[in-house]
């Protein structure tokens, strides 16, 4: 009965970061962490005074595009933006460009205690998952060019000048 109670509690499943964000590039790693905390909550079951406590330990990644990863202990971490594009335990490389909506599913584990007794574990874990976070995958072209627009002003990327086709 606990364990059923306890998949009924408005957990809050934590929030996702992306790095970049709201766009990133296809075929470069994008770092995703979550942030979840711990929780206590105070229920009556069977006219008993229930005390909850829900610390997350693990998560599952659906980055959107069909791709899994976890459950697995690690949230992932914040990089700095000189770092942005590395691999991460989180991290996750698109091929396609599109918009892709990333669902993090954080798994607790739980205590209870009733009436200010002992704490108790649980059985199982009870799975949250959070909003979706739109991520918009784009592509990049990169081109070198000889000139600069002062000595070529027709040449390709400059001013007034239309882009080559792809």
């Amino acid at each position: 009965m606990i364990q059923a109670e306890f998949q009924r509690l408005p957990v809050a499943a934590g929030s996702v970061t992306a790095q970049p964000s709201p766009h990133t590039l296809r075929g470069a790693e994008t770092n995703f962490f979550a942030e979840a905390a711990e929780q206590a909550f105070d229920i009556t079951i069977l006219a008993q005074k229930v005390h909850v406590v829900a610390k997350p330990v693990q998560y599952t990644w659906n980055y959107g595009d069909g791709t899994l990863l976890g459950p697995q202990s690690a949230a992932g971490g914040p990089l700095p933006q000189d770092r942005w594009g590395e691999k991460t335990a989180t991290s996750h490389v698109y091929t396609q460009t599109g918009d892709f909506s990333v669902v993090l599913t954080t798994h607790f584990q739980g205590t209870y205690s009733v009436n200010g007794g002992p704490p108790l574990p649980i059985p199982g874990q009870g799975q949250f998952n959070s909003p979706p976070q739109t991520v918009s995958v784009w592509r990049s072209i990169t081109r070198n060019y000889a000139d600069d627009c002062l000595r070529n002003p027709q040449g390709q990327g400059c001013p007034g000048v239309a882009p080559p086709s792809p």
